[in-house]
């Protein structure tokens, strides 16, 4: 339920494949560190695709629009995100070294195409008052089923404050999730709670939730930890809530 994944000689990292690794993500889930100047081209017959900044800067290319994101890092500012339909065709140029993370599932739809700025996008600070802060995070949700309901994904950020918890209270919900972790030190580290199970996590690593496992995390003191959250949508059944797991949920009450 957890890897330590490396990037290959081409600068890619495969995270999850609806045909392949970790299929029961029912994602497919790539990151690409890309030099300035590189291409990375995307066109999926039957899939939708979001193509999020993790830093650098790059122009994303679709249709008839040309956009720019610039990203410092994920610790700072709010991303800049592209999601397509199927059958288009995306161009994203590094303009200088660059890392975007890719997630694509299969979506019989065809939709408007949105490119969210940090504009667009709200972040939130949970935790802040409760449990003498034990568990303030950051979270950002680029889209989900309330504002692109034709979608069969989820995507969004959440930043977990040096020495806290997030995805807290413990909860559950039928849908798989992936998570994608950065560190703001290269040594820094975390843990990732998957129901009875307990895995370590690093700068560049991954969690892969099954539906109905809760998974709450927690970050070591001295270092803030982010992950990008995916989530896919079941048939019939979108993920629009969290199941809180009962033994905690007292923990709610004023």
């Amino acid at each position: 339920m957890l890897d330590y994944l490396d990037f290959d000689s081409k600068g890619k990292k495969v995270v999850a494949r609806m045909d392949g690794v970790n299929s029961d993500m029912l994602m497919d889930v790539t990151v690409y560190q890309m030099k300035a100047g590189e291409v990375v081209e995307i066109e999926e017959a039957e899939k939708e695709t979001a193509v999020l900044l993790l830093g650098g800067s790059v122009k994303y290319q679709w249709l008839n629009e040309s956009q720019e994101g610039h990203r410092e890092n994920v610790f700072n500012q709010a991303p800049y995100c592209l999601h397509v339909c199927k059958k288009v065709k995306v161009k994203i140029e590094a303009l200088k070294n660059s890392e975007i993370l890719v997630q694509s599932t299969t979506n019989e739809k065809e939709f408007t195409c949105r490119f969210y700025t940090p504009k667009d996008l709200k972040v939130e600070v949970m935790g802040e008052s409760q449990w003498e802060g034990t568990a303030k995070r950051e979270v950002v949700t680029v889209f989900d089923y309330f504002n692109a309901p034709y979608s069969n994904m989820v995507i969004g950020e959440s930043i977990t404050k040096a020495g806290r918890w997030s995805s807290y209270i413990p909860h559950s919900h039928p849908q798989p999730e992936v998570y994608y972790y950065k560190f703001d030190c290269p040594q820094g580290f975390g843990a990732s709670f998957i129901g009875d199970s307990v895995y370590k996590v690093v700068d560049g690593s991954a969690s892969y939730i099954p539906g109905g496992f809760t998974h709450p995390q927690a970050a070591a003191p001295g270092y803030n930890m982010y992950y990008c959250w995916m989530i896919r949508h079941l048939q019939d059944k979108p993920w629009t809530s969290r199941d809180n797991d009962p033994l905690h949920t007292w923990l709610l009450d004023k």
